[in-house]
């Protein structure tokens, strides 16, 4: 499980992503696209158009990092637009931990798939 402190910033991208994209490719998505400055103490979170994978983006201070997490089978929960043109939603480090964890933010319950070892 990843741990993250309460203050950091957490941006969701809506929108699939194409997961070819590393450092400079979804540096650019955070600036162009989510109008946020990558630099700003803040994780970016993508995903693809299957929702199978996701991609984080974040600067240290001295550098950026790129997680990423592929699902054998399944798919992650990904939040939905709220209003028309909306490109980003804000987590909470423990929304983001669910997430990742296989935990559906809509319900509060393990996806079907999901098998802890």
């Amino acid at each position: 499980m990843l741990s993250f402190p309460g203050s950091l910033k957490i941006y969701i991208a809506i929108e699939p992503q194409d997961m070819r994209k590393s450092f400079n490719g979804l540096y650019e998505v955070a600036q162009d696209k989510l109008e946020e400055n990558p630099q700003n103490s803040a994780i970016f979170v993508f995903t693809n158009k299957r929702r199978n994978r996701i991609k984080l983006l974040y600067y240290d201070g001295t550098g950026l990092w790129v997680l990423a997490k592929r699902l054998e089978q399944g798919a992650f929960s990904w939040p939905q637009a709220s209003s028309a043109g909306q490109t980003k939603l804000t987590l909470t480090p423990e929304a983001l931990g669910m997430l990742t964890d296989g935990i559906d933010l809509c319900d509060g319950c393990r996806r079907a798939w999901y098998k802890r070892e």
